[in-house]
């Protein structure tokens, strides 16, 4: 889920084959074989979030540990992703794919066989650790597989259909699985997408040679993982020790510190997992800080939403996961004007405060649902202005994140864009579940615990709380990327290197 089409020893994903190098025969089998893979690293992200409640119920876990079903994933992913493509190039690629596959698959098979939450959230982190691994290993793979420009361009056509396509697979296929087999198996269809892809890859992928010049900042990745674990796990013991707690500030302020201490460290370190310099230009900037805010809003909606549409009105996983859709076209067909039409036209510095502005309304006319909201009337209209909002930052903040930057910097800025998208959705996630449950416990505070009537509505002021801590977000969004970016259309260099954008 990395983004890029090139690579040089400074870069995490990607390297070129030298054009007088002849492609493999098998090449558009590879790009099935990849396709697979990169299948079901995305679904992952959101086939979970259906089968939650089922989960939940089967496992007996609290409503404050529930997120860490979502944040494990997302948060080991993002976390690691600039280490992992840093691996492909230091063992190669097609030894780190393949073993991103059996491991991926192995963690899947766990997290099926879950007999307790533990179980289950070291199963979820695994994935996310083996999808770091298998991400970039695949967009690498696919690039030096196709040689040919008009080739390349065709491939990573289909690669990038595949990226944004998943997340609405994994909605409907994870509805399909709970309802007619088992939550369980939400996990287990990755064994068959993992044996498919495992077979093809070691019969069909070429052994590429190992980048003796790649070194890895072991002291980077140890302070930006521990860091950004230190302000998840914060924000979630908000919800069971109180703010006061040192338990959820000390960790809150030492993730500060650590992630303050990462970013000295990349002015220091020889090959640094984020040269900073990537971040330092006025629309990159506003670009990453846009990638985090969608992410940490989106997986709001998903998780949230997921739990009032099956436990307040009664709907099934399947009609869940057809629920979405809707938001889902919605935020394909704005993210496809944007960045065909509204950005080369008039530059990011209205779309992008217009999307987040429109992705507001749409959460705050969310809070306005209740216990008998039907779907048409109520559920719909702000799910599609939501979705209208979401595509016109999702698409241009993830084009220009990585627009013009240098040939070796392209690698590392593709997957910082991805890295910022599910840290976003982790410590949104943390934050945002943390809220709810303090919302329930206050609305609970001196009325009947056992009172059917006062749990669905208690469960209402949780969610009407997300949404507006998620309106929140996207305000503050609104107002961050009217001061950042720049005015005007986006002036291209001729000599920046060519990035694919998901």
């Amino acid at each position: 889920m990395s983004h890029t089409a090139t690579d040089t020893p400074d870069t995490p994903a990607v390297s070129t084959l030298p054009s007088a190098d002849a492609p493999p025969p098998h090449r558009w089998w590879i790009l099935v074989v990849i396709g697979i893979a990169q299948l079901m690293v995305v679904l992952d992200a959101t086939i979970v979030n259906i089968a939650l409640p089922s989960a939940q119920q089967d496992l007996g876990f609290s409503d404050g540990d529930r997120q860490w079903v979502v944040t494990a994933y997302a948060l080991a992913f993002g976390s690691l992703l600039l280490l992992g493509g840093r691996i492909a190039d230091l063992f190669g690629r097609k030894m780190t794919f393949l073993v991103g596959l059996i491991g991926f698959a192995g963690m899947s098979a766990l997290g099926g066989a879950a007999t307790s939450f533990e179980m289950l959230i070291v199963a979820r982190a695994g994935q996310g650790l083996f999808g770091a691994l298998l991400a970039p290993a695949a967009l690498s793979l696919l690039t030096v597989t196709f040689t040919d420009a008009k080739e390349r361009a065709r491939a990573f056509g289909v690669y990038g259909a595949i990226a944004g396509a998943g997340g609405a697979v994994g909605l409907l296929l994870g509805g399909v699985l709970t309802e007619y087999l088992d939550w369980r198996w939400t996990l287990y269809v990755n064994l068959a997408f993992a044996a498919v892809a495992f077979v093809g890859g070691a019969l069909l992928l070429q052994r590429t040679t190992r980048d003796k010049n790649a070194k890895i900042d072991v002291p980077g990745a140890l302070l930006v993982g521990s860091g950004l674990f230190c302000l998840v796990y914060g924000f979630s013991n908000a919800e069971s020790h109180d703010w006061s707690s040192v338990e959820t500030w000390g960790f809150l302020v030492a993730g500060g510190v650590l992630l303050a201490v990462f970013t000295w460290w990349q002015t220091k370190a020889a090959h640094p997992l984020l040269p900073l310099r990537i971040l330092l230009d006025r629309n990159r900037g506003a670009s990453f800080i846009s990638v985090l805010i969608i992410g940490a809003a989106m997986f709001g909606v998903f998780l949230f939403l997921t739990y009032y549409l099956q436990q307040t009105l009664g709907y099934t996983p399947i009609k869940t996961g057809l629920a979405f859709l809707p938001m889902i076209a919605a935020l394909m067909v704005t993210s496809t004007l944007a960045t065909t039409s509204l950005v080369p036209r008039f530059g990011p510095k209205p779309v992008v405060p217009l999307g987040m502005g429109i992705a507001a309304a749409g959460m705050v006319w969310l809070t306005g649902l209740d216990l008998s909201s039907s779907y048409a009337a109520h559920i719909l209209p702000p799910l599609i202005v939501a979705g209208l909002g979401m595509g016109l930052i999702m698409a241009p903040a993830m084009s220009l994140a990585t627009d013009g930057v240098a040939a070796e910097d392209s690698g590392v800025a593709s997957a910082a864009v991805n890295t910022m998208q599910q840290v976003g959705g982790s410590l949104g996630t943390a934050l945002l579940n943390t809220l709810f449950s303090s919302a329930v416990t206050n609305y609970i505070d001196g009325k009947n615990p056992k009172d059917p009537t006062v749990l669905a509505q208690a469960s209402l002021e949780g969610y009407s709380t997300a949404y507006w801590w998620s309106a929140a977000f996207f305000a503050a969004g609104l107002v961050i990327s009217v001061l950042l970016y720049r005015r005007g259309a986006p002036v291209h260099n001729p000599d920046a290197a060519p990035v694919v954008h998901m």
